[in-house]
């Protein structure tokens, strides 16, 4: 992923795609290559994802470490 990589664009051309092969108006290779696009996209969503909840996991680790019992 690039640092001008947007989950929340990715995600609407993921919809986007969706969309179109659902209409029916594209040609079978066409359906297969936006599939494969979809796919890849789906990819990246789920890496950048499985990265935060590491971070978040990280954090709250963290902190659970520095709690002194104080709340």
């Amino acid at each position: 992923m690039s640092e001008t990589w947007n989950y929340e664009a990715t995600v609407d051309n993921i919809e986007s795609i969706i969309t179109r092969i659902e209409s029916g108006d594209l040609q079978l290779e066409e359906v297969f290559e936006q599939f494969a696009t979809a796919t890849e996209q789906l990819s990246q969503c789920d890496r950048f994802l499985h990265e935060k909840q590491q971070q978040l996991d990280l954090s709250v680790e963290t902190l659970e470490d520095g709690d002194d019992g104080v709340r």
